[in-house]
């Protein structure tokens, strides 16, 4: 089969390449490869207000590009950014925090209207199918974070407007330690053209965008720029975690406090605690506990013990008794989100478990190709048209390339990484932990703060708090670590009522990390 598949691809390969193939044997002169245009920097500036907290802000938003450079200055890539500078005499001084989304292959739009610039969409919620459709509103963000910090959205190149141009090439970009590098090069270009290099900076970052703080963050002090802090939401840091794969029951245990936490929200855990971190707390040790002892023993375990493990997995998760046997005890995520509502009920979320969706044909083995997933369901449309409306009507900027909110560069990735604390090389998974404990070490006033859902079912919160315990950091730095969990899903701002929650802990770890201590 392995040499069929091959055959079949090298043939293909070879009818793809046919008609070059006859065309480079024909006479005539050879043309030269096409260089991606390099065009000028540009921005466009626009002036608001917004009142958080009770304060009214005036502000400057700039909308514009930056050029990346390669060693010999000849451009390589156009980086497009959204600015949100505070007006005042003060500006130079006050905290400046870079902020983008994951993917790889995510655009910035959804951290910056979605919930933690001046102007916020209004989300559909859970169920609310009547609101997903236009016309969408787009209001000031009584729970921006802009009180405590100007604000820089960055997209990845690839994504949104940013392109490769001129001297560029994919791999310059697209892979772990290249995205690290380009955006640690942005970021020098910021701080320098606008004069921000004293400003006490930030790191923010969502999904994948916090496997990018890790790496940057290491990146950045490495060459001088040291950092007040850096803000992680929906964390990933070590892959291993998340993947599901034979021999590995490491997601299994992490993901079980998420699945009961979504279980709870759709009333399927029996019987259901009226608090959500109560039950939280059982999971978790049931987890660590009894459940990690049941697939140490695989094989070994007695069938009275797995008969009895898998009817406290039904109480904590609504997944019959039956599913969890005939899984061997391991119930995948893909599983999970068609199961927990009953075998032909509707699916769960992936990056939020509140949001439903039906399925079309519930008893496939797998779900079919081409679901958008019931949490992107309900959002994409309100943030493609919102966005593109606000950066071309509000912001002024103008271009002639489609804005990508989500490109396929991920298809392209490479996801091999060696922490600066591995002397032989990396694992087949990325872990990039490592670099953000070097990152602490080398500047050891920085602070951390992880921000996670209990309905994210992408990066669940049991994963992050074990890789951060592994993290092998010395002792006089863990206190630099804060913790911090909301009733929602991997977008975080997707919950209207968990917005101040986040918004004030937040503002409160960003004036914490910019204090100094008074002398005695």
């Amino acid at each position: 089969m392995k040499r069929s598949r091959s055959l079949y691809l090298a043939l293909i390969t070879l009818l793809c390449a046919a008609p070059a193939l006859f065309a480079a044997n024909q006479p005539g002169p050879k043309r030269p490869a096409k260089t991606p245009p390099v065009p000028k920097e540009r921005t466009s500036v626009t002036h608001a207000t917004v009142t958080i907290d009770g304060r009214q802000i005036p502000y400057t938003a700039t909308a514009g590009t930056l050029l990346l450079y390669n060693k010999k200055h000849q451009a390589t890539a156009s980086v497009f950014y959204i600015a949100y500078t505070e007006d005042g005499p003060n500006d130079a001084n006050r905290p400046i925090t870079f902020s983008y989304n994951g993917g790889p292959g995510g655009a910035s739009a959804l951290v910056d209207i979605g919930g933690f610039g001046p102007r916020r969409v209004d989300w559909p919620a859970p169920g609310q199918i009547d609101t997903q459709t236009p016309p969408y509103r787009l209001a000031n963000n009584p729970y921006s974070i802009f009180n405590s910090t100007d604000l820089v959205f960055v997209d990845a190149v690839g994504t949104g407007y940013s392109r490769i141009v001129g001297k560029g090439t994919p791999k310059m970009f697209f892979g772990i330690s290249a995205d690290g590098a380009a955006f640690a090069q942005f970021i020098t270009r910021y701080v320098t053209k606008f004069n921000r290099w004293n400003s006490p900076k930030f790191l923010l970052g969502e999904s994948y965008g916090t496997t990018r703080n890790a790496v940057l963050s290491y990146d950045l002090v490495s060459q001088g720029v040291y950092l007040n802090g850096v803000i992680m939401c929906s964390t990933v840091l070590d892959f291993e975690t998340l993947e599901f794969g034979p021999g590995n029951d490491l997601p299994y245990i992490f993901y079980l406090p998420t699945y009961a936490a979504v279980a709870w929200y759709h009333n399927r855990v029996n019987p259901r605690p009226a608090s959500l971190p109560q039950l939280i707390s059982q999971v978790k040790a049931f987890a660590s506990g009894p459940y990690l002892d049941a697939l140490f023993a695989g094989a070994a375990l007695p069938a009275a013990q797995k008969q009895k493990i898998a009817q406290q997995l039904q109480d904590y998760t609504g997944v019959p008794v039956s599913t969890w046997l005939k899984a061997n005890l391991r119930v995948s995520l893909s599983l999970y989100r068609r199961r927990m509502m009953g075998a032909t009920g509707p699916m769960t979320g992936r990056y939020d478990g509140r949001f439903l969706t039906p399925e079309l044909q519930p008893l496939l083995p797998f779900s079919g190709r081409g679901a958008s997933g019931a949490t992107t369901t309900a959002i994409w449309g309100a943030l493609t048209a919102t966005f593109d409306n606000y950066v071309r009507n509000t912001l002024h900027f103008k271009d002639d390339h489609i804005y990508h909110q989500l490109s396929s560069v991920i298809r392209h990735w490479k996801f091999t990484y060696t922490p600066p604390l591995t002397a032989m090389g990396g694992r087949g998974t990325p872990n990039v932990a490592p670099a953000l404990s070097r990152a602490m070490n080398n500047d050891p006033n920085m602070q951390v703060m992880f921000n996670n859902g209990y309905f994210d079912m992408a990066t669940p919160f049991f994963a992050t708090e074990y890789t951060v315990e592994h993290m092998d950091l010395p002792n006089s730095l863990r206190s630099h670590i804060h913790f911090y969990f909301y009733p929602v899903g991997h977008m975080l701002y997707l919950n209207p009522k968990a917005m101040p929650m986040l918004q004030k802990n937040i503002d409160s770890f960003i004036q914490q990390a910019t204090s100094r201590p008074t002398a005695g």
